[in-house]
């Protein structure tokens, strides 16, 4: 063997860990602070700490084509995070939305960044379930991450469907405190 031409090996294979830990927090983010054990409702949450209002008007009527999406996101709850997943084996966040909008005969692009530019803008008063909610996790304005919304409560708040890095597909809230600050702007593809 070369003298040193191992060491250099075990750099490279240590250095490609490190970037593929840094694309996949990157990539679909972290889910942190997603459950809150203390019951307080969205609203008292959010004033006390000072979050953006991100509430929806949303009128409650939701066509079959949205339904048999979440339908079909909803049967993935709990499937673990995997990056570059885009299988009931695991999910990335893209690959998420991917799959269950494929599954209903619709086409969108495999990055989450490329989704971003999909469909049509839409103010967050105006998001309606079935619509794509898209984050900076990393901070700045690029996106990272990208969720499906699920559910609009009673009281305007925001409710979405996603792989989260930490815990698979899961349902967050825009009043949570991390997704509220990580929140970019909302897509609409239907």
């Amino acid at each position: 063997m070369i003298p040193g031409l191992f060491e250099k090996n075990l750099r490279i294979k240590q250095l490609s860990v490190l970037m593929m830990a840094s694309v996949i927090t990157v990539s679909c983010g972290s889910s942190k602070n997603v459950a809150s054990k203390k019951k307080t409702t969205s609203k008292t949450v959010a004033k006390a700490e000072n979050l953006r209002k991100l509430d929806s008007k949303f009128d409650g009527n939701v066509s079959r084509s949205v339904s048999d999406i979440l339908k079909d996101a909803e049967k993935y709850l709990g499937t673990p995070y995997k990056f570059g997943g885009n299988s009931s084996s695991g999910f990335d966040c893209s690959g998420f939305t991917v799959k269950v909008f494929e599954e209903n005969d619709f086409s969108l692009p495999r990055r989450s960044a490329d989704q971003a530019d999909a469909g049509k803008k839409i103010d967050i008063k105006d998001v309606k379930p079935g619509d794509l909610l898209f984050f900076a996790t990393a901070g700045g304005s690029r996106v990272s991450h990208v969720g499906i919304v699920h559910d609009i409560g009673a009281d305007g708040e925001v409710k979405f469907i996603h792989a989260s890095t930490s815990k698979g597909v899961i349902i967050s809230s825009l009043n949570e405190k991390y997704w509220n600050k990580a929140y970019l702007h909302a897509q609409r593809v239907l």
